[in-house]
């Protein structure tokens, strides 16, 4: 595993969109979290595919990949960080020169959603270390949310550091309506309680190198090139957590995906799962619910499973 370098006051973070760009309305939000990192002493430079979004991406996808490509092989670039993700991020995966980046100086990939396409092809063809954390447009310096706060704090520490992560107190589905205030923050309503689907036979808890983020997406990924799960479970001795968190996909949906990773051999290559909150709310003409499709479809496996886990975009 190859870990960037800490952040630190004067680290430089490139700002580009791998998907989804700010639109006009949007952009005194990224304003004013970019004075925030100011204030603590990063530098932050700007791409040219950052703002605009047509047909679901801000430029096309040559251009997001070239930009890309430019500061991950920029030296003086301690941190890429998207200001979202969206839906087309696989686009670059074919147009990105993993030989030419061997011989570059690894930098954090920062953000969830979309942007795990990125950071998980870097940890399958580099090994490099990436931040599945809140996305740029949420690390407003007026957050209160003690999650939210603490993302840069960690990458921030020294190597060989530890850290323990908590559960937040609270959740919501509320996002905040960042158009009308751009110092708005996430504010949590419900509380938060993580849950075993299937307790470890020591019955407190499971180890294991962590991968994963958005379930949508890497359902595409697994046992490619880029999400080998299978290596990952050779390549590291304390086994593999895999985690994933669902944003759209139906209760059949969702059906198909867990069995098409039982298909590939997913669950006798990882030691546990972990999921996130599920953001898409059940309906009555599902007939099925999220909880039913885990308990019926995940409980089976074999591994530990711990669910409605702070992952994803059921905020924080």
């Amino acid at each position: 595993m190859i870990y960037p370098a800490p952040l630190k006051q004067g680290s430089t973070i490139a700002v580009t969109a791998f998907s989804s760009g700010v639109t006009e309305s949007q952009k005194p939000r990224l304003e004013a979290v970019v004075d925030g990192l100011r204030v603590q002493g990063f530098n932050v430079v700007f791409g040219q595919c950052l703002f605009g979004n047509e047909k679901h991406v801000s430029a096309p996808k040559e251009e997001r990949a070239d930009e890309l490509m430019q500061f991950l092989l920029d030296d003086n670039i301690d941190a890429v960080a998207p200001p979202w993700g969206g839906e087309l991020a696989i686009e670059l995966l074919p147009l990105i020169n993993f030989e030419r980046l061997k011989k570059a100086k690894p930098k954090w990939i920062l953000g969830f959603s979309d942007v795990c396409t990125i950071s998980v092809a870097l940890y399958s063809k580099l090994g490099w270390a990436s931040a599945h954390c809140s996305n740029l447009m949420d690390l407003i310096s007026t957050c209160e949310d003690a999650l939210t706060k603490q993302a840069l704090n960690y990458l921030s520490l020294p190597a060989g550091s530890n850290f323990t992560q908590n559960n937040s107190e609270k959740h919501t589905r509320k996002w905040p309506d960042i158009e009308k205030n751009p110092s708005a923050f996430i504010v949590g309503d419900e509380t938060t309680q993580w849950m075993w689907l299937v307790p470890p036979e020591n019955g407190e808890f499971m180890s294991g190198r962590l991968v994963g983020g958005c379930w949508d997406i890497l359902t595409h990924l697994i046992e490619t090139t880029f999400l080998p799960l299978s290596v990952f479970k050779e390549r590291h001795l304390e086994g593999v957590l895999l985690y994933l968190e669902n944003v759209e996909m139906s209760p059949c949906d969702l059906i198909r995906a867990i069995h098409s990773m039982m298909f590939r051999g997913v669950f006798s290559s990882i030691n546990g799962l972990v999921l996130g909150r599920n953001f898409r709310v059940d309906k009555p003409e599902d007939e099925l619910s999220y909880l039913d499709v885990l308990q019926a479809h995940l409980a089976n496996k074999g591994i530990p499973v711990l669910y409605d886990v702070d992952i994803g975009h059921v905020p924080p």
